[in-house]
């Protein structure tokens, strides 16, 4: 009995890994500053303010392995060698009287307009060669 769905294909993707490595290499390191300082100061400006510290904690770090290239955004506020407050206010936290302190989400609304430039950029420069 013959197969319903059959397919056949000829070559590799040669061409579609060049073209992909030469959009990396457009996308040079001061794109990604571009976009690591416009995330740290949309995050600061989201982050809920009493003190400030929090809000002017922020940071990004890029980093290169083979084959990636990812953005970290990271907060240095963090008290007694561990509770990052950033983390805290995002996700709630418990009170030393037995309480609980309801998270607030910030981070993803802040972020989530940059991720979808990042994208919108990306996308074009594939469509437009």
């Amino acid at each position: 009995m013959k197969p319903i769905v059959s397919y056949r294909q000829r070559g590799d993707f040669q061409k579609t890994e060049k073209f992909l490595h030469s959009l990396r290499e457009r996308w040079n390191r001061a794109k990604l500053d571009y976009y690591g300082r416009l995330g740290v100061r949309a995050l600061s400006e989201a982050t809920p303010k009493d003190t400030g510290k929090t809000a002017d904690s922020w940071s990004y770090e890029i980093v290169e392995t083979k084959g990636r290239t990812s953005i970290y955004w990271r907060n240095s506020n963090v008290v007694d060698g561990w509770a990052n407050i950033a983390i805290l206010i995002q996700y709630g936290h418990a009170t030393r009287n037995g309480g609980w302190v309801e998270g607030r989400d910030y981070i993803n609304p802040a972020i989530q307009p940059i991720f979808d430039q990042m994208a919108d950029e990306i996308w074009k420069e594939v469509v437009t060669g």
